[in-house]
């Protein structure tokens, strides 16, 4: 220690000793050397409410209060605000229930899409398929929402009536509909040997129709049986019907009689005394164009009876 920091040292213990206290001076201190005494009496000192005040002083410097957080408001504020939440979903979830039950029994059970029956519209009846018969597959519907009933269905039922080829299902909303049908005449007359009751079948060797009726039965051909339930069961008949099916209306008119003994022997007999081999139903669309084209050209057929078509590459006529 130097001998200017010894002398001010015994001034300042010879000052607290005369007056019992230390007499600490509010004069600012000037740095001090490195390695200098410091008397930490004599370093300024800040006043803590004056400290407070400006932490705490708001933009205008009017002094605010510190926030005191209440935890258990907090803790109350928060579970009535998760019982609102929970009272809202449920809310949510009730009316969104609410709707979707009122939207299905609107599209599936009430009476504005319900089928009616007087709003069902059918086309493409003839004598062998009747409207009755179409009406009694479309009925099967009525009471239903439309939303619900299947065209395919629909469809697939009316093509299972025999004489059917084709049918057509549309839904006109909100109570009708309308089925089409392509209904065929028949393929065939099945008759008995020895009598006169005549059984109309489809190509597909389903009965149609009674005859008793009063459909026209001219210009069908017919193909005399032993047994009608029999016949329909049997491949020659079945390949007979085929064929007859596939004729054109100029030929098929003049079809005068039909044997089917076998599968592989169809022949017909023309008004025009020609008889038409067949052989079976395999290529009957192209052995049909050969018949046709060989019976219409008198050079071709000449004084011919007989065409043989069963191999339709090489036709025989005797």
């Amino acid at each position: 220690m130097t001998q200017s920091q010894r002398r001010q040292a015994s001034g300042v213990r010879k000052t607290v000793k005369r007056s019992g206290k230390p007499s600490v001076s509010r004069k600012p201190q000037a740095a001090s050397q490195p390695g200098a005494f410091v008397d930490a009496r004599r370093l300024r000192s800040e006043d803590p409410l004056q400290k407070t005040l400006r932490e705490t002083s708001g933009r205008i410097g009017i002094a605010t209060r510190p926030k005191v957080v209440d935890f258990t408001a907090r803790r109350k504020e928060r579970k009535r605000m998760n019982v609102r939440t929970i009272l809202i979903r449920v809310g949510i979830a009730v009316v969104s229930l609410a709707v979707i039950i009122g939207l299905v029994w609107f599209l599936f059970f009430s009476p504005v899409f319900r089928l009616r029956a007087d709003k069902i519209t059918v086309r493409g009846a003839n004598a062998w398929v009747s409207n009755e018969q179409i009406l009694n597959i479309a009925d099967q519907q009525v009471g239903k929402s439309l939303i619900v009933v299947s065209d395919a269905k629909v469809e697939s039922a009316l093509e299972n009536i025999p004489g059917v080829s084709h049918a057509d299902s549309q839904k006109k909303f909100p109570n009708g509909l309308t089925v089409s049908v392509t209904a065929q005449r028949p393929a065939a007359m099945l008759r008995v040997k020895g009598g006169n009751d005549l059984t109309a079948v489809d190509s597909r060797g389903r009965v149609l129709n009674s005859v008793a009726k009063g459909a026209s039965v001219a210009g069908i051909p017919v193909i005399e049986v032993n047994n009608v339930n029999k016949a329909l069961k049997n491949k020659g008949v079945l390949a007979a019907l085929t064929i007859l099916n596939d004729l054109p209306e100029s030929m098929r008119k003049d079809v005068a009689s039909v044997s089917a003994n076998t599968q592989d022997s169809i022949t017909t007999r023309l008004s025009s005394g020609i008889t038409v081999v067949w052989g079976d139903a395999a290529d009957a669309k192209l052995k049909i164009a050969i018949v046709d084209k060989i019976i219409h050209d008198p050079a071709v057929i000449g004084d011919k009876t007989q065409v043989d078509v069963s191999a339709p590459s090489r036709p025989i006529m005797k």
